[in-house]
């Protein structure tokens, strides 16, 4: 069995590192071994700040999607839909409407009207 040794800390550190122990590790000594391996093994001083968290990250990965979002809503509107709109008016095949020439007269629509007839005379016999 390994001795123990005796460390002196500040009551209100002791106390800090005791909760984390017991909450993520099975004794203060592997609590104690895995921090400084990781330490050890990252080459890193826990003096050093590791960069932006994951909720700052995820807040500018948010602003940045959004921000694609509109661009690409942007495009749809001012670019493809009118783009499609031109291409299908091309590759419709609508038959024009046959439309009479000017000088072409319709004889079988027109109706031939009398509008002044003789007046017949009862008394004029011949």
């Amino acid at each position: 069995m390994d001795s123990f040794i005796t460390i002196r800390f500040k009551r209100q550190t002791a106390k800090r590192f005791q909760q984390f122990s017991k909450k993520h590790f099975k004794s203060h000594t592997e609590a104690m071994a895995t921090m400084l391996d990781f330490f050890f093994y990252n080459e890193i001083s826990p003096r050093e700040r590791l960069g932006p968290t994951g909720r700052t990250i995820e807040a500018n990965l948010k602003k940045r999607i959004n921000a694609v979002i509109a661009i690409m809503k942007d495009m749809e509107k001012t670019q493809t839909k009118p783009t499609v709109a031109m291409i299908e008016s091309l590759f419709q095949i609508d038959t024009p409407q046959k439309k009479p020439l000017i000088l072409e007269k319709k004889f079988t629509e027109e109706k031939k009207e009398v509008r002044f007839q003789e007046k017949r005379n009862s008394n004029n016999k011949l």
